[in-house]
């Protein structure tokens, strides 16, 4: 079977930082890649209506890089989803190695790729 598209994702325990500092973490490894960015965007949940936390996505127009965050508990979820030309992985590498120097408590727990538009 062959695929038009791939999807990385990474779940870090141990994470501190911020809604606005990760948009641009991941606008930075969008500009370094071939991806065209489209429009980036974070928000912030303040713990009333959904945990505290955020989400922040880089619209690309191969799809999309995004992460959601749980403060209190510390946990990160990012994922990178490309379709066409751009590597999914060097994105999600290069995502893992800013947050990796700055965040010295992080830890990767998880680490999965899979193909998307998978036909026959």
């Amino acid at each position: 079977m062959k695929s038009k598209g791939r999807h990385v994702t990474l779940d870090y325990s141990g994470f501190n930082g911020t809604g606005d500092w990760v948009l641009e973490v991941l606008r930075m490894a969008v500009s370094r890649s071939k991806a065209r960015e489209v429009h980036a965007h974070v928000s912030q949940f303040d713990g009333v209506v959904s945990p505290r936390g955020f989400a922040a996505v880089v619209l690309i127009d191969e799809s999309h890089v995004s992460a959601h965050c749980y403060e209190d508990e510390g946990i990160l979820a990012v994922d990178c989803f490309t379709c066409g030309v751009v590597d999914p992985a060097s994105v999600a590498d290069d995502i893992h190695a800013q947050l990796s120097e700055r965040v010295k408590t992080l830890k990767l727990v998880q680490r999965t790729e899979l193909d998307r538009f998978v036909m026959e």
